[in-house]
């Protein structure tokens, strides 16, 4: 079931976001009173799903969920009409129209594909408002990456503001959070609350982003979970050495425990058994425990490498607190715009992580998308996927790769700029060249996460 709910929405947000940037196409097209032989949802290589002919349009649904296209008379795209273009120019026909409507009909598609993503902003503020957390709602502080404690940051530090931003700033104001904005902006000074109730200010270079990002930092803070145990299974390390369901973790061997340290701490096991603190019934007690090398990955067990037998979840509900913020439309309408805004800058921003090698082998296809979407329908979270996917297929038609938009642009503004039109020939090789590109980064984008499903 899970896998249907997830796929659904998959597909409907692919879908819609298809449609609607070739509509940014075909209506400008119309619009200019240029022939659109074809409008497709998918690809129809060999075959269609679905067609019908409407006027001098054929509308359809192929059977290959890569995108979809508008097929424009007398324009050399992917589907490299040859004997077309090797006619006598029409008056209907693309490659007949002022290089300015030409330059606006290419546009189209990602136009509408930033406009949606706005919309949709606007629309989530006004119907679900904005959720943002304060500097005293995160109770026991972060756990810290390691990566930052040279500069200074300690482990269940506070953070005050960033660059002159409180927390609260970070996800109205400018509606990123911590960690999005130690990867995406530049940050150089930090107000930091220790866990002493002492402040610092923490100076850091605007690079420190792409420093966490090599040294897999990220997430450089995290809400720090106390624990209880949840159940003991029988037979276990945890079973003999007297642990009970209910019991509080508080240390072991003398370091405090959260629920993203707790793994680690058990396998620092050196065969010295491990002094745990416990709080049983308001009691503080001491347990000795040996952990036994795991040799497969138990469900009941949260352990990797070594195991204890017991599984467990936070004691303290409100270790993370949430407010809200209701939107009437004016403030939604202003809200979406900005949130819109650094939407952009943060996609565009994350290029450089991408254009690294560790960034590389990151890069994700379509099990990526699908992977983002929850198990449970959600309409706020699908809308929310939905802009960012928008944003995402915005930016990269605008790539100056010959066979998405960006590449049709490049050479629409070196005709206007030059006077001269770069020849048909050389449009068929250049898109030729393009298509070859785009379908390696496709592969290389998928075969990333096949690698990952199989070795992960």
């Amino acid at each position: 079931m899970e896998f249907f709910i997830k796929i659904s929405q998959f597909l409907l947000s692919l879908s819609l976001l298809i449609v609607l940037h070739e509509l940014g196409h075909f209506i400008p097209a119309k619009l200019f009173k240029t022939r659109v032989e074809k409008f497709y949802l998918f690809f129809d290589i060999k075959f269609s799903l679905l067609k019908k002919k409407v006027g001098e349009t054929v509308y359809g649904i192929g059977w290959l969920p890569l995108g979809g296209y508008v097929k424009i008379a007398g324009m050399i795209d992917e589907s490299m009409d040859k004997e077309q273009m090797q006619k006598d120019p029409q008056p209907w026909e693309f490659r007949s129209k002022p290089s300015w409507q030409r330059l606006i009909i290419m546009l189209g598609g990602v136009t509408v594909n930033f406009i949606l993503a706005f919309i949709i902003y606007i629309l989530i503020l006004f119907v679900w408002g904005n959720s943002y957390v304060k500097n005293d709602d995160i109770k026991y502080g972060y756990a810290i990456s390691k990566n930052l404690e040279k500069y200074g940051f300690q482990q269940g530090d506070k953070i005050i503001s960033v660059d002159g931003n409180t927390l609260e700033d970070l996800h109205l104001k400018l509606h990123s959070g911590l960690n999005k904005y130690f990867m995406l902006r530049d940050v150089n000074n930090v107000i930091v609350e220790h866990p002493d109730h002492t402040k610092s200010s923490i100076q850091l270079g605007s690079d420190i982003g792409m420093e966490l990002f090599e040294s897999g930092g990220f997430p450089a803070f995290v809400p720090r979970v106390p624990v209880k145990i949840d159940s003991v299974v029988a037979g276990t390390p945890a079973a003999f050495a007297g642990f009970q369901s209910g019991d509080k973790l508080i240390s072991i061997n003398g370091e405090s425990v959260f629920e993203h340290n707790l793994p680690n701490l058990v396998n620092s096991y050196n065969n010295v058994p491990l002094q745990f603190v416990i709080d049983r019934d308001g009691m503080s007690e001491i347990i000795s425990a040996v952990p036994e090398k795991a040799f497969n990955n138990n469900s009941k067990l949260k352990d990797s490498s070594y195991q204890l037998g017991i599984s467990y979840s936070a004691f303290d509900v409100e270790y993370f607190k949430l407010h809200k913020k209701n939107y009437n439309f004016r403030e939604s309408f202003t809200g979406g715009l900005k949130k819109g805004y650094y939407e952009i800058n943060d996609y565009l921003a994350q290029f450089k992580y991408i254009f690294s090698k560790k960034g590389a082998s990151q890069l994700g296809g379509f099990g990526t998308i699908y992977s983002l979407f929850p198990a449970k329908w959600n309409w706020q979270a699908f809308w929310y996927l939905t802009a960012f996917l928008s944003i995402m297929l915005g930016v990269l038609n605008l790539l100056p790769i010959p066979a998405l938009d960006g590449g049709h642009v490049v050479f629409l503004l070196y005709e206007m700029v030059s006077g001269r039109k770069p020849s048909d020939k050389f449009m068929e090789y250049a898109q030729t060249i393009g298509f070859f590109i785009l379908i390696a980064l496709v592969l290389f984008a998928n075969g990333n996460d096949i690698f990952k499903a199989i070795f992960n």
